[in-house]
């Protein structure tokens, strides 16, 4: 779709490129022949591990194959004057020691906290004149059960003791993010000293035991069983079952009833943003500022990144340890450690000579479940959605509900799995699940005035069609418009306010991102791929059988989502094997 419509004359400019920015892109005929360190791909966890090491006197070097740096956490001007969160959209998990540490805030981090965070809007047709009901959620608990008692008086009362069981479960996990998983190599057949080392280990695993006490069994299950089984202990009514499951199903290619899909929930539930717990945000200029932040955080401290410079091969010495990295462009650029945040597939199957791995490693890596359910559709519109279930206020102004993530076909959880049934006859969902965004309503910097940027999260859209059909410029649209009849649905007049959109199917998000199979955690977080088994076992550690080669991002522990956790843990793993080479 051309761009066009109301305030589009005054489409904004893009910003001015950032200092380190523009610094780093005129430094790239100054590249060093050598470096104590690499890094493969300018992420946000492979920005995060280059300003550790960085910081810890480890001269660093990060090349990055686009021409933006952030892999999915990025800004980008698709459509002119709207500025786009083009793959991650929001913000919560990131580390509080890194958003310090980093000095983010110093370095041009700004936030925009939402309260209130959901809103799941009901079409409830036959109720004539009257409004549909919707279910708005947030930090105040007496309203979030006014709300929740629209639907179920018994499931308003429970509801606290919900938060506060689950948020002990997100408390007991902290500590497990911020550490290397415990090394069982190590710990059964390292030498003495490396035995005693791995037990250190072990602190965060006592800590998360202690914390949840006698309640362990009880917690188990909330990590193994499906969530809806969870849910249904808890509650009666399904929009608030059904809304609470979307955290437990999205970017999974897993059902409500799939075991183990809560996990995925508390995954993304144990953020904070500012102190706040379980708060999500806007990063003011979209998720590229993020990553803007933590590379002028870097650079700062004298790390070189290069936009535009993929890497084709890492080098491996004669005697089995990495040496550095062959550009795509011939450059040879030679490191003590290599540090890729790309995928384990990208990673251990493309860019590492294969002789130099275990058969058995490789075939494991190469096994990964990498199946994803997402398509993301930005979009650029001329005026604000106009709910059913909340009208808009005079003079089209920004309400309470337009700053949530907006649930769509979220009113009952069978919907939800039969929108994953429909995926896995290789179909697009026919009532896709729709987690919608409009990031402009509380930051006015992404369109142009009286105009909005909207995220769509959708799911679920198998990577390979039925009959071994492939996407093409027909299905794609086709699905795009499909998700557009639903939002109409619920809010009319949405198609008409429509001026672009961009439509990334899973083998966009692959080939754009470098997101295999499109999975944005790099492989599945099932529970047979996260701590001890991520992405491997026996090499969750960020170490893998090729000395001197790291996993950084987001396939390795504690997985995905914009927390930059791998890459704090693995710098911190690199710096203790540097000082004992």
């Amino acid at each position: 779709m051309a761009a066009n419509g109301r305030g589009l004359g005054r489409a904004m400019s893009a910003s001015p490129c950032p200092a380190w920015r523009r610094a780093h892109w005129e430094a790239k005929d100054r590249l060093k022949p050598e470096y104590d360190a690499v890094v493969i791909g300018a992420g946000h966890n492979g920005l995060v591990a280059a300003a550790y090491l960085q910081r810890l006197g480890v001269n660093t070097a990060v090349f990055e194959r686009r021409h933006v740096i952030g892999g999915a956490a990025v800004t980008e001007e698709i459509i002119p004057g709207f500025k786009f969160s083009r793959a991650s959209y929001l913000l919560s998990l990131l580390r509080p020691r890194i958003y310090t540490d980093l000095e983010l805030k110093k370095h041009g981090l700004r936030l925009y906290l939402r309260n209130p965070y959901s809103f799941t809007p009901m079409l409830e047709e036959g109720t004539a004149s009257k409004v549909p009901r919707s279910l708005l959620l947030g930090t105040d608990m007496v309203e979030n059960q006014k709300q929740i008692a629209q639907f179920s008086q018994k499931d308003a009362q429970a509801f606290p003791k919900y938060e506060a069981f689950m948020n002990r479960l997100a408390l007991a996990i902290d500590p497990l993010l911020d550490a290397a998983p415990v090394d069982m190599e190590a710990f059964w057949r390292g030498s003495l000293l490396q035995r005693l080392k791995s037990l250190s280990t072990l602190t965060p695993l006592l800590q998360a035991g202690r914390i949840l006490g006698a309640q362990l069994p009880q917690y188990y299950q909330v990590l193994t069983a499906p969530i809806t089984k969870v849910l249904n202990q808890w509650f009666e009514s399904e929009p608030l079952k059904a809304t609470l499951a979307t955290d437990a199903v999205i970017g999974a290619m897993t059902s409500p009833h799939t075991p183990g899909s809560g996990y995925v929930l508390i995954h993304h539930v144990m953020g904070s943003l500012e102190g706040v717990q379980g708060a999500w945000g806007y990063v003011e200029g979209g998720m590229g500022a993020l990553s803007d932040a933590i590379a002028s955080s870097a650079t700062a401290h004298g790390a070189s990144i290069f936009t535009e410079k993929a890497v084709a091969k890492v080098q491996v010495s004669s005697g089995g340890r990495v040496q550095g990295v062959v550009l795509q462009d011939g450059s040879e650029v030679r490191s003590k450690v290599v540090l890729s945040n790309a995928s384990p597939q990208t990673t251990f199957l493309k860019l590492t000579p294969q002789e130099w791995l275990p058969e058995e490693f490789v075939e494991r890596i190469s096994q990964l479940d990498t199946q994803s359910p997402v398509t993301k559709i930005n979009v650029a519109v001329n005026r604000l959605p106009d709910f059913l279930a909340a009208p808009n206020a005079a003079r089209d102004q920004p309400l309470p509900h337009h700053q949530c993530s907006i649930h769509l076909n979220c009113e009952d959880t069978t919907l939800l799995h039969q929108a994953f049934e429909d995926a896995m006859d290789g179909r697009p969902s026919h009532r896709p699940m729709i987690e919608l965004c409009i990031p402009s309503s509380l930051d006015p910097t992404l369109a142009p005035p009286g105009c909005h940027v909207i995220s769509l999260f959708t799911q679920y859209t198998p990577y390979t069609l039925a009959g071994g059909q492939v996407w093409d410029e027909q299905k794609r649209n086709a699905y795009a418009d499909k998700v557009f009849d639903c939002i109409e649905a619920y809010a009319p007049g949405f198609k008409a306010s429509v001026v672009g959109r961009d439509v990334l199917i899973p083998p966009d998000l692959e080939r754009i991102f470098g997101l295999p199979g499109g999975n944005i955690f790099h492989c599945a977080m099932g529970l047979d791929q996260l701590y001890f088994a991520r992405p491997v076992p026996l090499h969750s550690s960020y170490r893998c059988p090729l000395r001197g080669l790291y996993l950084c991002g987001s396939g390795a522990h504690p997985g995905g989502g914009v927390m930059g956790a791998a890459g704090r843990n693995a710098a911190h793993v690199v710096f203790g094997d540097l000082k004992s080479m």
